[in-house]
């Protein structure tokens, strides 16, 4: 069987716990001059603990310039700060201030509509104004079970509000990449496994070329049938090795090895940085829009002294909070994180080292992909 050569995952998880909090504190004392960068819209991440939900993540990432929009949801996503608590005072304030936002704002957030999209929006502006009023009956009630339930599915309509925001591709990708397929959007892919399935939405907002060219892999069936071939419990299982001697994708178009750069969007930046780690460019404060913050993260594997030699090996981070604190571990900026797993956690949790993905698919937005003329 073969392995990502020199793939640095296990070095990061030997010496992960005994460097965190020296680059903790060293990276606290830090003193550099900041580099001006072209802005991206604002992202607005709260501030406090790590985001560990993939689908929150995702909604973050969204390149919208609409802070009415994002203080709503940052209202109703710090619902999930002080459940598990019980905290019922905090959560009634989250909710009354995202009943104010929808009742006494909705105009500012329909603002960044198209007018197109205008009468969709104002129907999901109303279906979350219903969600809200039933949610505070449901604080009222303190009934933790049905404040979780109607929490996720407000918010799922606050995200594909704000997704009606998004009227282009923000920025243009570096010609040197226009060989390699490029992800101009969002996907949705499906890995069948003999586990079950698993359901990952990749963003090609924050990494184009990553998503690209993993949902043009998932498109010719790539994937369909390989094994998964690393599995360490509650750190990483990784999948992609084409049998042969072969450990990435050779392109039948050109008869070429397919090897991919090192992609990283920065937040609130608005274009990625490529073919460097933020620890090589000496940008360690830096905060990727897309963290290994969340159980089933997805990211590409490479070879540990080459950024730019991913291919085809991919694999999924399952998070592990004493190994790597969220928002404190080594693999921010080092590896290309391409989307988030929102369905299938117990499937994920399964999987083992020899177990098959039966097929890949892509399920949703197939449309945003484009591939490079050949």
């Amino acid at each position: 069987m073969l392995h990502w050569p020199n793939f640095s995952i296990d070095t990061c998880k030997r010496w992960v716990k005994t460097v965190a909090l020296a680059l903790l504190l060293f990276t606290l004392g830090l003193s550099f001059s900041p580099v001006s960068h072209a802005k991206r819209p604002s992202s607005s991440m709260p501030a406090g603990n790590a985001i560990t939900d993939g689908r929150a993540l995702l909604r973050f990432a969204l390149p919208i310039d609409n802070q009415t929009v994002r203080d709503l949801q940052i209202s109703l996503e710090d619902i999930g700060n002080h459940i598990r608590s019980k905290r019922w005072g905090p959560i009634s304030s989250d909710v009354s201030k995202a009943s104010r936002i929808l009742n006494l704002r909705e105009s500012d957030i329909l603002e960044s509509i198209p007018s197109a999209q205008k009468p969709q929006a104002q129907a999901l502006v109303a279906q979350a104004k219903e969600g809200v009023a039933q949610l505070e009956k449901a604080v009222e009630a303190k009934d933790r079970d049905k404040v979780i339930d109607l929490k996720a599915t407000i918010l799922g309509t606050v995200g594909e509000i704000e997704e009606l925001m998004v009227t282009k591709f923000p920025f243009e990708v570096p010609a040197k990449y226009a060989n390699l397929p490029q992800l101009k959007g969002r996907a949705t892919v499906s890995l069948q496994t003999e586990k079950g399935e698993i359901t990952v939405v990749v963003d090609g907002y924050s990494a184009p070329v990553t998503a690209g060219n993993f949902v043009d892999l998932v498109d010719r069936g790539f994937y369909d049938g390989l094994p998964f071939i690393r599995s360490e419990e509650s750190y990483v299982l990784q999948t992609g090795d084409p049998e042969g001697k072969e450990v990435g994708f050779i392109d039948p178009a050109t008869g070429k090895y397919r090897n991919i750069p090192l992609e990283v969007l920065v937040r609130d930046e608005k274009e990625p940085i490529y073919g460097i780690t933020l620890e090589d460019a000496g940008r360690y404060r830096d905060e990727p829009v897309l963290p290994f913050s969340a159980f089933g993260t997805v990211a590409m594997a490479r070879t540990e002294a080459e950024p730019d030699s991913a291919s085809s090996q991919f694999f999924f981070f399952l998070f592990e909070p004493e190994l790597t604190p969220a928002g404190l571990n080594l693999l921010d900026g080092r590896y290309a994180v391409f989307g988030y797993m929102i369905e299938g956690k117990e499937v994920l949790e399964q999987l083992k080292q020899g177990d098959k993905i039966v097929s890949a698919k892509v399920i949703k937005g197939k449309e945003n992909l484009v591939r490079p003329q050949v």
